[in-house]
């Protein structure tokens, strides 16, 4: 276990955008994140798609908000980062300057 403060949870490879025809399938089932959650009371920042273009814009050295700032993937990462951004913004001013002690067991 290592002790770190949870922020939220982000749903990577929540859905696979088929890069042909658009179309969206949930290839790893559903629910997963929302059970998270709900079982320990988090925040669920968001979800991102499985989708090549994200993989081949980061390769290429252009993340996919540089590549595609108007995109519907780009939007997703806008709406995680402002989820993550009210979320930090409600924890006491001094946590800013502290940081947590990071504690590793049964290794």
């Amino acid at each position: 276990k290592v002790s770190v403060p949870v922020i939220g949870v982000v749903e990577n490879m929540s859905l696979h955008v088929c890069s042909q025809c658009g179309h969206e399938e949930a290839i790893f089932g559903q629910g997963g994140a929302e059970s998270m959650v709900q079982q320990y009371h988090i925040k669920l920042l968001g979800k991102l798609p499985l989708d090549i273009k994200i993989r081949e814009q980061a390769d290429g050295g252009k993340p996919t908000v540089v590549a595609e700032p108007d995109s519907r993937i780009t939007a997703l990462y806008f709406e995680i980062a402002r989820a993550m951004a009210a979320k930090l913004s409600l924890q006491a001013k001094n946590s800013a300057l502290k940081f947590p002690e990071i504690k590793i067991d049964n290794v």
